[in-house]
């Protein structure tokens, strides 16, 4: 049975007067996604500092008759948040409503705060957050929103901690949501996609804090894959992730459990910072002579772990700290939930694909010509004890085992796209389908739709979409993206919804999204001129905005076909 709540939220009616005036926007700024694979120009861009104002903003954009995309840190490399309508920035939402007390085992926080700084508010009274993913500059709403996860057999989601949560939605009411107070909401809303509305208040559940004693070392692919299938590897500590290097058929280990030991940090090395732009450079190289690929894999990941397998490094550390790592340069995520009992087939496979074995891997796709990065990320987790009135509907984890977490990752050095990313993807995202993985939202995969997704989730993805159509029929947080993997043909022409005019290759790496209100799609076709929709004119006195240099700026966009900061 789930906790009950312990702050005592309630749900606020609409604003009951408009206002006209936001000093904390922008008009027509530049966004991209953190990786700047996906570049876009929203109309107005908002960073509101309080529920009423979230309320009235989309008060004036249903009075605008505007789409509203809400973003955080922007690390999800797909076009998921791009628009040329209204975008909201909770970065100025980021403070504790209501702190841990000596009965309570929860926070409640403004959703836009990040997972560094809900941490740090938590440690001041001795807690932290139960799990965490391999970053922590995401906001809290927008980690829920897309289902993340850490690498842990006792934990799942991010999500399943969520005890409640107030969320804006198209009426310009604010509703809570738990699993005892509209239910299919809260569900719903768990992993939203930013499909529902926006999330302004989350009540969490936080743990005592702890330092854990970690430990990472060198051990063989076939080691690896022995342990795996003996059962002790992924259950040896609480944590425990890999990170899998392909050309060296080395496995870089990683494990860490709770302890009462001093915090303990390893030596920096003087040449680790040498070594990762050298990579970067590598990489680019690599790009324009593919074939040196494995050599640069083998070269730089073997300086990192000293070639030969065995301890790497070992030291103590906060949980909030050891939890976390470098992501280092732009990239290409492409990862799958798959059932962890078909792990050690799905590594084999793909390395019988890599090494350009065709018919062993079982994938019916060419593996000349294509080559792959380091490392491929090896993570686990075990939801399939939570109650159901704490699961997501979007839940892409296994329901009835634990599941493994493949990633592939492809590098972007200095924004160049590696030449070969669509057909590795194309094959590895086969595989994971042949296994019965579900891909996860937040990353790029290319190869699902709505009709693939009705597949994978059946009646829990009917049950989003009726939750999603309840308290937004219009459609003012839908977008292309969502249409394209969740609605399908479902609710078509919805009022407010955004569809995709066209795309456009950026010289300087990435692609610049242009889109218009559905209504007024047909009255563009890619290349034929200014979106009158996006560009929103005929709102820019409400917020006493210059309409001259506003369409002046748009107006600079089209004419270079690049966006404003094209170098």
């Amino acid at each position: 049975m789930p906790l009950e709540p312990k702050h005592a939220l309630q749900d606020l009616p609409p604003p009951s007067t408009s206002i006209d005036v936001f000093p904390n926007h922008d008009v027509n700024p530049n966004h991209s996604t953190w990786a700047r694979t996906f570049h876009s120009r929203p109309s107005h861009y908002f960073t509101p500092s309080s529920t009423d104002e979230v309320q009235s903003m989309v008060a004036l954009a249903r009075r605008h008759r505007k789409r509203v995309v809400a973003v955080g840190s922007a690390h999800s490399p797909s076009d998921l948040t791009c628009t040329n309508a209204y975008m909201v920035d909770l970065r100025r939402m980021d403070r504790v409503i209501a702190p841990i007390t000596k009965d309570s085992k929860s926070m409640l926080v403004e959703a836009g705060i990040s997972l560094r700084k809900l941490n740090e508010e938590a440690a001041a009274s001795g807690h932290t957050l139960p799990n965490l993913g391999s970053i922590n500059v995401q906001s809290l709403a927008g980690a829920l929103a897309t289902g993340t996860h850490g690498s842990s057999m006792e934990h799942g989601l991010l999500s399943q901690n969520v005890r409640g949560l107030r969320i804006v939605l198209a009426d310009g009411s604010a509703a809570y949501c738990s699993p005892f107070h509209k239910s299919d909401l809260f569900r719903a809303a768990l992993v939203s996609l930013g499909g529902l509305g926006i999330i302004t208040e989350i009540e969490y559940t936080m743990v005592p804090d702890r330092n854990l004693s970690w430990t990472q070392e060198l051990v063989t692919f076939e080691d690896f894959l022995s342990s795996w299938e003996k059962k002790t590897l992924w259950n040896q500590a609480e944590f425990v992730r890999a990170w899998w290097l392909p050309y060296s058929e080395k496995i870089n280990l990683w494990h860490a459990s709770a302890t009462s030991q001093p915090v303990a940090t390893p030596s920096a090395r003087w040449y680790d910072a040498l070594l990762r732009e050298s990579y970067q450079v590598l990489l680019w190289i690599a790009t324009y002579i593919p074939t040196i690929n494995p050599w640069v894999e083998r070269t730089m990941w073997g300086l990192q772990t000293r070639f030969s397998a065995g301890l790497i490094a070992q030291g103590v550390a906060p949980q909030r700290e050891a939890l976390t790592l470098d992501c280092l340069y732009s990239q290409f995520v492409n990862e799958w939930a798959l059932p962890l009992s078909r792990g050690p087939e799905a590594l084999r496979r793909l390395d019988c694909w890599i090494h350009g074995d065709r018919e062993a891997s079982g994938i019916p796709f060419d593996p000349r010509g294509v080559w792959v990065h380091s490392p491929i990320e090896v993570r686990v987790t075990d939801g399939s004890a939570a109650t159901t009135d704490t699961r997501a509907f979007l839940d892409p984890s296994q329901e009835s085992e634990p599941t493994l977490y493949l990633n592939a990752i492809l590098y972007r050095p200095y924004g160049v796209d590696p030449p070969y990313w669509r057909r590795y993807y194309e094959a590895f995202e086969w595989l994971m389908k042949d296994l019965g993985g579900r891909p996860h939202w937040g990353k790029c995969f290319q190869t699902v739709d709505a009709e693939g997704f009705q597949g994978m989730y059946a009646e829990n993805l009917g049950k989003w979409l009726d939750a999603r159509r309840s308290v937004d029929p219009d459609g003012m947080f839908v977008g292309a993206w969502h249409r394209r993997m969740l609605l399908g043909v479902q609710d078509k022409n919805l009022l407010l919804e955004e569809v995709e005019v066209e795309r456009v290759d950026r010289k300087s790496g990435g692609a610049l999204w242009r889109g218009a209100q559905a209504e007024d799609a047909n009255e563009k076709a890619p290349g034929s001129g200014k979106i009158r929709a996006a560009a929103s004119e005929e709102s820019f006195d409400s917020f006493g905005a210059s309409t001259e240099s506003s369409a002046e700026e748009v107006s600079k966009e089209e004419v270079v076909g690049m966006g404003a900061d094209e170098s």
